[in-house]
């Protein structure tokens, strides 16, 4: 977790208003724990299950494919930027950056907060919202997205 203060203010002017950026990067794998055994298991016993079931290793391999796509976001870093403007989500090969003027609400859990469009609950949230994970970061991202975000 980084904070990056970039505030130039001039003795006299002062015309340079204070620009704040926050970064981090979460890492499930890291801090998983007891999960990561979980996860692995899982990753060994459902592969095996599709094989015996289906003698077939085309369904073995794409079994496999799927899983690792699917828990990538557990074993792959993401890079987060909060900046004034924008929210940068960096994960992969894939960046991607939103406007904070696209969000009218927000929800925040005991792992990350949910980016709403919508003002009300709806249930395409999670289809067109954006989850942010902490990394031992809640507080200070909960009081970024407050100030940008008045719901």
């Amino acid at each position: 977790m980084e904070t990056v203060d970039n505030s130039f203010t001039t003795p006299t002017a002062g015309l340079t208003p204070r620009r704040e950026v926050l970064k981090w990067i979460d890492h499930p794998l890291k801090k998983s724990g007891k999960n990561l055994l979980i996860v692995v298991l899982f990753l060994m016993v459902a592969p095996a299950v599709v094989f015996f079931s289906t003698k077939s290793l085309l369904f073995l391999f794409l079994s496999i494919v799927f899983l690792l796509g699917s828990l990538s976001t557990f074993f792959l870093p993401t890079s987060y930027e909060l900046s004034e403007n924008c929210i940068k989500v960096k994960f992969f090969f894939n960046t991607r950056k939103m406007e904070w003027g696209k969000y009218r609400s927000f929800y925040v859990d005991k792992n990350g907060v949910l980016l709403s469009p919508f003002e009300k609950p709806s249930r395409l949230e999670n289809f067109r919202g954006i989850y942010i994970r902490f990394n031992q970061n809640k507080d200070e991202v909960v009081d970024f997205i407050k100030q940008r975000i008045k719901s």
